[in-house]
């Protein structure tokens, strides 16, 4: 494993989403209460931010020159040349104290997002479906802070993170039909390390977990629940991280600034920058929004 460091410095107040283009070589990554979405280039240590006029909670490549967003209010394409708002729909538009948050596609490039209550209210909120087809399904209620999804690369388990009951759960994921079933409890995050938020998962099957007010990332075993290694962070508030680089062994990881008093700054100065570590570990490619109807993997895209 390398050390820690950081990629780039823009103080995010809410910097989340963390997702690699394996076809372009660029990071996706939000903040979002500035409401922005960035694109960095790691080559050349570039950084293009898109401004939206919603808070924005995830963000992915489809299989065309745009981006699939879940925005404050609902699912959004935006056209990168352009840089024009698409709205698709809003599963959520008769409640308005809710906000779409993180969300990734499936291997079948269907996109997976949902939502919380603004005022922090538990179980008001949702996990949705956004099908190629423009069929939104809701696939989880009762939810209050939906975070962290991925899936195996077998394409049978999916995880998923409701971040205040602090446990990671899996499914028994279908990449035909995009079905779930057999909940159950993969890990039971310690208090001591915080709060579960974004995720990701490796070519073995182990998932990486940023734990908000937590200082780290945590790598577990979902078959056992057990921790398997731990990187530390000079800022609590990690939010996200995701595998990318050219070889897909480099963990990019984002954090916060949102709340934190003058004091906590002056020991954290570096809380809402974009950290990366070099690891042993191999990701796997992240997956588009079936736009085109084609095969939605970034590792397959030519």
């Amino acid at each position: 494993m390398g050390q820690v460091k950081l990629e780039m410095y823009l103080q995010s107040q809410l910097g989340e989403g963390a997702l690699w283009d394996n076809r372009k070589k660029i990071l996706y990554w939000v903040d979002i209460i500035r409401k922005q979405v960035h694109a960095y280039d790691p080559a050349n240590s570039t950084n293009k931010t898109f401004i939206l006029p919603q808070m924005v909670g995830s963000v992915v490549p489809c299989e065309k020159d745009s981006l699939l967003l879940a925005l404050e209010h609902g699912f959004y394409f935006l056209e990168l040349n352009t840089e024009k708002l698409e709205q698709i729909l809003d599963p959520e538009a008769d409640v308005p104290e809710n906000r779409f948050n993180d969300g990734k596609c499936d291997p079948s490039g269907r996109f997976w997002a949902g939502t919380l209550n603004m005022q922090g209210l538990p179980n008001r909120a949702n996990l949705y479906r956004l099908d190629p087809d423009g069929t939104c399904t809701k696939k989880i209620d009762n939810v209050s802070n939906s975070n962290g999804i991925c899936w195996d690369e077998k394409n049978s388990k999916m995880y998923y993170i409701d971040t205040p009951t602090r446990r990671i759960s899996s499914y028994d994921y279908s990449a035909d039909s995009g079905e779930i079933q057999n909940r159950q409890t993969a890990v039971i995050v310690d208090p001591s390390d915080g709060y579960p938020d974004g995720m990701t998962i490796d070519s073995e099957g182990m998932i990486w977990v940023a734990h908000w007010d937590g200082w780290k990332v945590i790598r577990y075993n979902p078959m056992n629940g057990k921790k398997l290694l731990e990187i530390t962070l000079p800022a609590a508030k990690i939010t996200s991280c995701t595998f990318g680089g050219e070889d897909l062994q480099t963990l990019y990881i984002t954090t916060a600034s949102i709340g934190l008093t003058k004091k906590a700054i002056r020991s954290q100065p570096l809380a809402g920058g974009l950290f990366s570590i070099k690891t042993d570990f191999t990701g796997i490619p992240a997956y588009f929004f079936n736009r085109e109807g084609k095969s939605s993997s970034g590792s397959k895209i030519l």
